[in-house]
């Protein structure tokens, strides 16, 4: 299979959701709290020109386990 930079970005986003699936799975765990705890990325830029205007916010959040994700859909991307 030919890699190229489109199945890396579908690699990250599936290893993303990966993580933060197994993240709300054990969140009621509380041995597990340290894991499963997100941190809020927000960028939210805006323009008002006076022929146009956009918002665009885009929210992160972020856990450990979101992360491990991402390392093992990299790591899965590049055994292939």
């Amino acid at each position: 299979m030919k890699k190229n930079g489109w199945i890396l970005l579908l690699f990250i986003i599936i290893g993303l959701l990966a993580g933060t699936l197994v993240s709300r799975w054990l969140a009621p765990v509380p041995g597990l709290s340290f894991l499963t705890t997100t941190s809020e990325v927000l960028w939210s830029p805006a323009a008002d020109l006076i022929v146009l205007s956009y918002d665009l916010t885009i929210r992160l959040k972020v856990s450990l386990l979101s992360i491990i994700g991402l390392i093992a859909a990299i790591w899965l991307y590049r055994k292939m």
